[in-house]
């Protein structure tokens, strides 16, 4: 039976030690990528994934940030809510904060630092889920440097190997995972690791032995941003400025998907748009709501 995943986590949290100094006084996802808060990003990813309902977990002194930041999220048509990691205690934690948010349904989760681009086939795997859960394979020439998963022609998960000195293949697990209600007991009933914390390989074990864990590979042109060190925050600055510079749009923007994806109508839209301040930003966005309404 098919259950579209609608329900999403955005985490974000950590201290962002490796960007210090520039994390001292705010979160890493709230630092820009180029023209956009962090943030923004994984958020438009589930947005374009058909996720409405998403619960945000950051540390207690960034979440007020992110709250004035993002609000209810009814200005772009989807629901916001907000719960806090009083300490960094690995990723499954964030199933145990988000216990109640998840209920019976199947949920999704990201990492506020990860940045896809790209006509991938991710909305189609959000989509079409079935239950169990699913990883996304991300080509890699060093595979050696990240989490890999192997997988047979049907796409069965075979193993998941960290860092690997000989890889079994050659795709690295992104930040983005899709579970069914089962990871709720899943992550409650781990032991923290070694580092003192819930891994979320540990919950994508448990499944694969379960015999419930697919992978999905990302197609050819789809870019894998990862922002956790200055120099690949400055490359993923520059990869979405030369992008939004010679095609003339925006990525990550919260506003105009929600207007392509139906979540809110064109005159909501231009309501939101005429209360921003003016900068190039509202100015395309002006331009974006001409050129779907034919300049009326």
């Amino acid at each position: 039976m098919i259950r579209p995943v609608t329900r999403g986590i955005i985490l974000a949290g950590g201290a962002g030690s490796r960007l210090y100094p520039a994390t001292q006084v705010t979160s890493k996802q709230l630092l820009p990528v180029f023209d956009k808060p962090m943030i923004y990003y994984p958020l438009t990813t589930l947005m374009l994934s058909g996720v409405t309902d998403i619960l945000l977990i950051s540390t207690p002194d960034d979440l007020p940030r992110f709250e004035r930041l993002l609000g209810s999220g009814s200005q772009w048509g989807i629901r916001l809510s907000y719960a806090m990691q009083p300490r960094p205690e690995g990723l499954a934690q964030a199933f145990i904060i988000g216990g109640e948010f998840v209920g019976d349904q199947p949920v999704s989760l990201i990492l506020g630092d990860n940045i896809f681009y790209g006509a991938s086939d991710i909305p189609g795997v959000f989509a079409q889920f079935k239950g169990g859960a699913a990883i996304f394979g991300y080509p890699v020439q060093d595979p050696e440097r990240y989490g890999i998963v192997q997988f047979d022609k049907s796409f069965k998960v075979l193993s998941i190997e960290e860092k690997p000195a000989k890889p079994k293949s050659h795709y690295a697990i992104p930040g983005l995972y899709l579970f069914d209600e089962k990871v709720v007991a899943i992550a409650s009933n781990l032991k923290p690791s070694p580092r003192g914390e819930l891994e979320i390989v540990d919950v994508i074990n448990d499944y694969m032995h379960r015999g419930e864990l697919r992978a999905a590979p990302l197609s050819r042109g789809v870019a894998w941003l990862d922002t956790g060190l200055a120099s690949s925050l400055q490359d993923a600055s520059n990869f979405i400025r030369i992008i939004e510079e010679r095609q003339s749009l925006k990525i990550g923007c919260p506003e105009e998907v929600a207007l392509r994806k139906g979540y809110i109508d064109m005159a909501h839209f231009r309501q939101m748009v005429g209360k921003l301040p003016k900068c190039q930003y509202r100015e395309y966005l002006v331009r974006l709501g001409d050129d779907l309404s034919g300049g009326a």
